[in-house]
């Protein structure tokens, strides 16, 4: 089923979001929506909090970016209770957007690599290294469950050019081609 995606104004966005236990209910029932919503919304990337949901969840699909980078092909991942343990010196710029910041773009620096431990959907364990896209998306998805939107990367000068159209889509005037809510 595709959930509505909550939008910047909506206060579960700024929560720091809480453990998954095993026995959460309807979780995988969650996890296959927030599928059908990602892919219903062009997505790469969804974290629960986008969906109404304060927990430690994220689905990835990097695979839309595999011509550009081949790190990307295939890598499709549920990670319950995500940790990033560790990242490289080396950075990287790339443009940006969310789901949750439907018409917005920015270049984002973040670390180049990134070491995340994780449980997947079956509650296997994970420990690995993530470069590229995938890197980048794991970053920019673990930031929803800490309850930072990327927009806080950005320079000061830069939030303030774009802060009238973020307060356009806290008002519910985004414009997206998916069902969004505002609380």
């Amino acid at each position: 089923m595709v959930l509505p995606v909550y939008v910047y104004g909506s206060g579960v966005l700024k929560k720091e979001a809480t453990l998954v236990v095993e026995d959460y209910p309807a979780l995988s029932q969650l996890i296959s929506d927030m599928w059908d919503t990602l892919y219903n919304a062009n997505g790469v990337g969804l974290a629960a909090p986008q969906v109404g949901h304060a927990i430690r969840l994220i689905v990835i699909d990097a695979s839309v970016f595999k011509d550009d980078d081949p790190l990307a092909d295939g890598f499709k991942r549920v990670l319950i209770n995500p940790e990033l343990v560790d990242f490289s010196k080396e950075k990287s710029t790339f443009n940006e957007g969310c789901l949750s910041i439907p018409g917005i773009h920015e270049d984002v620096v973040r670390p180049k690599r990134v070491r995340v431990r994780y449980f997947d959907e079956h509650f296997q364990a994970h420990d690995e290294w993530l470069d590229g896209t995938p890197a980048r998306i794991a970053q920019h998805e673990y930031d929803h469950i800490k309850g930072i939107l990327f927009t806080e990367h950005l320079a000061p000068i830069r939030r303030k050019i774009i802060r009238s159209k973020l307060q356009n889509i806290a008002r519910g005037k985004g414009d997206a081609d998916y069902k969004t809510k505002v609380v």
